[in-house]
């Protein structure tokens, strides 16, 4: 069986970090893909990983990736720099691991639900994140009942708010507490319905490549909220 950068098994930082007081303007993430585009923030409390995303989006390092692993109902997830010049047929999910990885940052503010843009591992016993593959949340709805045993085994304590998000919306609450969730979609989340139900091969690879590209800017809050609807915590 391959190693690789897995969510389901349970799954370089600079010194500097971002401020933590109060900004009246955000980093704003455009995600272009083979299949629409979505916009995310990026959260101010997992310092390490916006950080390092806003670096690599700067720098196009993940222009011409590929989504390389989808799973309907689950997820979608990219950033393997080998999925540059992949072949068809070949197999993803070990690139970027000569990369310095990045301390766990769950917080329980931040959880799985649809949309959550959250950081691969392999299965490493400090949950530090992959510096370069990311993946967004599909996810299911849940039954108060299923959520409530969740809870119980990944000792979370939801608030109601966030009760109410996975059983309307949907996500994948089981990784709650296991991986790094840093940003979120804010628009158009029918893209990661789209791309989570291509066709795909045994490794769960699209047969038909899915690329992405990213783009980032600074943009006034109250911008945001008016133009995507968002609302910040």
């Amino acid at each position: 069986m391959k190693k690789g950068l897995f969510v389901v098994s349970f799954l370089l930082v600079s010194s500097l970090t971002f401020a933590q007081k109060k900004s009246k303007k955000d980093y704003l993430v455009t995600l272009k893909t083979t299949y629409g585009t979505m916009h995310m923030v990026l959260f101010d409390d997992t310092p390490l990983h916006k950080e390092n995303f806003i670096r690599l989006v700067k720098k196009k390092f993940y222009d011409s990736l590929l989504f390389h692993r989808v799973i309907d109902g689950f997820m979608i997830q990219g950033g393997d720099p080998n999925s540059r010049k992949a072949k068809p047929g070949d197999m993803l999910g070990n690139g970027g691991g000569d990369m310095e990885r990045i301390p766990f940052e769950f917080k329980p503010n931040h959880v799985h639900r649809k949309g959550a843009l959250a950081a691969a591992r392999d299965n490493n016993p400090e949950k530090k994140s992959s510096a370069s593959q990311f993946y967004i949340v599909q996810g299911k709805k849940l039954t108060d009942d299923e959520l409530t045993t969740v809870a119980g085994r990944n000792k979370m304590n939801y608030t109601n708010q966030q009760r109410v998000d996975y059983l309307g919306m949907g996500g994948t609450p089981r990784l709650d507490n296991n991986y790094t969730v840093f940003g979120e979609v804010i628009d158009n989340l029918n893209v990661i319905d789209t791309i989570a139900a291509q066709p795909r091969d045994k490794a769960d690879r699209p047969l038909k490549d899915v690329k992405m590209s990213m783009t980032v800017k600074k943009m006034k809050k109250k911008k945001i909220m008016k133009r995507y609807g968002y609302k910040y915590e």
